[in-house]
C-alpha cells in the first residue's frame, strides 16, 4: 500500500513537469520562421518595420518591455474615422509614428466621406500570436511579418460603420486616402484578397 501511494505523487509530479515543459516550449521554430523568404511586394514593409529599432516580438513579455519603455503605445477602441474589432490575435498596441498615422488616416476618411468609419482588423503581432493565428487561418504568414515590429495595422475593406458588408464607394474612397499616404512617403500598403484587408506598414518618416 505504501509503495502504491509513493507511486501516485511521482507520477503526478511527472506529469505536471511534462505540462510545465510543453508550457514552455514556443509554438514556432525562431531559425525556421527566419529562413523564409519575403516576397518583392512585402520587403519594403520588413525594411520599413526594422528601421524602428524594435526587436521581433516573440512574446508578450517583449511587448510589455517596450511598452514600460514608452516606445508602444495603446490603441484606442475607436476614434475619428475608425474603430478596432475585437483582436484574438493581435494587441492594440504601435510605436508612435504609426499610431500617429492611423489616426490621420482615420481623419481623413472621416471627412472624405462625411463622417464613415473603417475597421482595424488586425494590429501588433508577436510571434507567438502568429502561430497560434496559423492555427486557424492557412493564409497567415509563415515567415517574419511586419506586424512583428509594431507599426503595421490592417484595415477591412468589408467592414464599413461596424457592419460586415461590401461597400465599393466606402472601400475606393478608403483606397484613396491609403494612395494619398503613400504617395506623401508615409505608408507601404497591399491590398490582401484573401484576408479582404488592406495591409498598412508605417514608414519612419
Amino acid at each position: 500500500m505504501r509503495k502504491f501511494l509513493y507511486i501516485i505523487p511521482l507520477a503526478f509530479h511527472q506529469l505536471a513537469y511534462s505540462q510545465a515543459s510543453k508550457k514552455a516550449v514556443p509554438c514556432y521554430d525562431f531559425t525556421e520562421v527566419l529562413k523564409v523568404e519575403p516576397t518583392p511586394l512585402y520587403k519594403p514593409h520588413l525594411d520599413a518595420s526594422r528601421s524602428f529599432n524594435v526587436n521581433i516580438l516573440k512574446n508578450t513579455s517583449q511587448v510589455q518591455k517596450y511598452i514600460n519603455k514608452g516606445k508602444f503605445h495603446t490603441v484606442k477602441k475607436s476614434g475619428k474615422g475608425y474603430k478596432v474589432q475585437k483582436l484574438d490575435y493581435s494587441r492594440a498596441y504601435l510605436v508612435s509614428k504609426a499610431k500617429t498615422t492611423l489616426e490621420k488616416i482615420g481623419s481623413r476618411f472621416s471627412k472624405e466621406t462625411k463622417g464613415h468609419t473603417f475597421t482595424v482588423s488586425s494590429i501588433t503581432r508577436t510571434l507567438e500570436d502568429q502561430c497560434r493565428l496559423r492555427k486557424v487561418n492557412a493564409n497567415a504568414s509563415l515567415g517574419i511579418s511586419s506586424h512583428n515590429y509594431g507599426n503595421s495595422f490592417d484595415i477591412s475593406y468589408v467592414r464599413f460603420n461596424n457592419k460586415l458588408k461590401t461597400n465599393p464607394k466606402l472601400e475606393v474612397a478608403l483606397e484613396k486616402v491609403l494612395k494619398y499616404y503613400a504617395s506623401a512617403g508615409r505608408i507601404y500598403y497591399i491590398k490582401e484578397r484573401q484576408q479582404s484587408c488592406f495591409h498598412i506598414t508605417v514608414r519612419n518618416y
